[in-house]
Parts: structure tokens; C-alpha cells; sequence
């Protein structure tokens, strides 16, 4: 019998998540830093994954438009990536009004309301949340 190679372990690992969203924590136990951290970037390149923040990544779709990787389920993969960070995501003010009915201006969801205070850049593409605090 063969042994797997880490990456291949890593990809059964993803594969069984539930969620869109994984930590470099989530692959402590599989190997050492410097070896996920290739592993993580290889897939990165290849178009497997899609890097969103400092540690933190997400599956990848390719977009039918420019063949560019996208997260699968848009801007709300990353308020999941908040979520899985320990942040406290709420709607934010805009979100409020619209749907209570004071503005028929739509919320395009790069604000997202926090509790905390969040240092990270969390974004894909050039496409970066802004945070507003609730």
C-alpha cells in the first residue's frame, strides 16, 4: 500500500468539510507549517482554492465570464469566513432601512456590521469588505 502524499490528504480533508471556508488551523495535525502552507499555495495556484485572508481560504468555481476562480457562494462566503474567524456579523444600517422600506437603494453587501473590532482584509480579486460597527 502507497502512502498519501499531504496534499492529497489535504484535499480529502476539504472535501469532507461542510462549509465553503477553511483555517491553515484546520491542517495543523497533517503536517508542519511550512509544508501546509505550500500545499495550501499550490492549490491556490492551481485554481483548487481561493486565499480571502490571512489564513483563511475558501473552495474556488471557476466563472463561466473570465475564467477567473471565484468563491462559490460570492460576498457571503466571506461574511462566513468572518463567522468562522469568531466574528459576530449583524446587518448593517443600509441593510435596515431597505428593508424596513426608508430606501429603495440596495445594499451591495461589501459592508458587513461587526461587534468587534476586525484588523483583517478579508476579499478576493480586489473585492475587500468594509467593516461598520454595530
Amino acid at each position: 500500500m502507497r502512502a498519501e502524499n499531504l496534499e492529497t490528504r489535504v484535499m480529502k480533508r476539504i472535501a469532507r468539510k461542510r462549509g465553503d471556508v477553511f483555517l491553515r488551523a484546520d491542517f495543523r495535525d497533517l503536517g508542519g507549517y511550512d509544508q501546509v502552507g505550500r500545499v495550501l499555495r499550490g492549490l491556490v495556484h492551481n485554481g483548487r482554492l481561493l486565499k480571502v485572508g490571512y489564513g483563511v481560504y475558501t473552495r474556488a468555481i471557476r466563472t463561466p465570464f473570465s475564467d477567473k476562480p471565484v468563491p462559490p457562494k460570492g460576498l457571503a462566503t466571506l461574511t462566513e469566513a468572518l463567522k468562522r474567524l469568531g466574528v459576530e456579523v449583524t446587518t448593517t444600517r443600509l441593510e435596515q432601512d431597505y428593508n424596513a422600506g426608508r430606501t429603495t437603494q440596495t445594499p451591495t453587501g461589501r459592508v458587513v456590521a461587526v461587534r468587534k473590532r476586525v484588523r483583517r482584509k478579508i476579499g478576493y480579486n480586489g473585492v475587500f469588505l468594509s467593516f461598520e460597527h454595530a
